[in-house]
């Protein structure tokens, strides 16, 4: 997918000599989730966006569900929703740029109590004109399809209890046998998140 990646960007970047006091420098930023490899995006952005631009996207596409905080650690050094001062945080509001660069490894937390853990690389950087849409997602993966508990039909919802072992898939067929109850139910969606906390997906435009 990068080496796709680095070609479209050559042949899509509107930047030449004649419109340079239009281009922007773009960033190309990878995302996994840090523990399946099965979840990721492929993505760019304005390399002089915010932190918080991309914690936005982020939440957006494939997190958000009860407005938990969340931080980026470059390095030795976290950048949180809601700062510590006394532990040398610093602010989201800072410019990716200032801190980052090609080959820069990012480590994202969304919400510390059931944590979804993501890691971040810049892989690329490219020239092209401004646009309104700061944050543009350029690939996603498949969502995985994951087999029923109970049979070998793909699971349309997962137990938000069983989840942690593992268990608790069940498709359109097999819900009413969980013995959870269907209440502890969430559907299944293309997201590290699926399953946890109170997420239920988001379709991102």
């Amino acid at each position: 997918m990068k080496k796709h990646l680095d070609k479209c960007e050559m042949k899509t970047s509107e930047y030449t000599s004649k419109n340079i006091e239009k281009a922007e420098r773009y960033f190309c930023i990878s995302v996994q989730d840090y523990y399946d490899p099965n979840y990721w995006l492929y993505i760019d952005m304005p390399s002089n966006s915010t932190m918080k631009a991309l914690d936005n996207f982020l939440r957006s596409i494939w997190l958000e569900c009860c407005g938990h905080a969340s931080s980026f650690t470059v390095g030795n050094q976290t950048y949180s929703t809601i700062p510590d001062r006394e532990f040398g945080d610093r602010s989201m509001n800072t410019k990716l740029d200032s801190v980052a660069g090609i080959g820069t490894l990012l480590r994202y937390e969304y919400d510390f109590g059931s944590t979804t853990t993501l890691k971040l690389k810049i892989i690329s950087e490219f020239y092209a004109n401004k646009r309104k849409n700061k944050v543009k997602l350029l690939a996603r993966n498949i969502q995985p399809v994951i087999a029923c508990s109970y049979c070998e039909n793909p699971a349309s919802y997962v137990c938000s209890h069983c989840i942690y072992d593992d268990t608790g898939w069940v498709c359109d067929d097999c819900a009413d046998k969980h013995e959870c109850g269907e209440e502890m139910l969430l559907p299944v969606v293309n997201s590290p998140r699926v399953g946890v906390c109170a997420y239920e997906g988001r379709c991102y435009d």
